[in-house]
């Protein structure tokens, strides 16, 4: 399944160099591992998207303990490159 969500610019950016690999969300559209997240590059401060996307597969998923506050998840989660179209000829 695919789940499209916005993703504020710090956490955007984070995600495109790499340097971070989960995602931390209410857990309110039951997430499974496989899952692919959509990310849109969103602002809050303007209310816009910046057009910017990136695609993540959920690896694993912690659901409950550790603190984590009922109701929410904590998803690692690998890049999905991106598919060159393919030329015609």
């Amino acid at each position: 399944m695919t789940h499209e969500l916005k993703c504020w610019p710090d956490q955007f950016q984070a995600l495109i160099d790499e340097r971070k690999g989960f995602e931390f969300r209410r857990n309110d559209r039951d997430f499974n591992v496989d899952d692919t997240l959509f990310l849109r590059e969103y602002d809050p401060d303007t209310d816009t998207f910046s057009g910017r996307t990136c695609r993540r597969r959920v690896t694993y998923i912690l659901r409950e303990g550790f603190g984590l506050p009922g109701g929410t998840v904590v998803m690692s989660v690998k890049p999905i490159p991106e598919v060159e179209p393919r030329e015609r000829g």
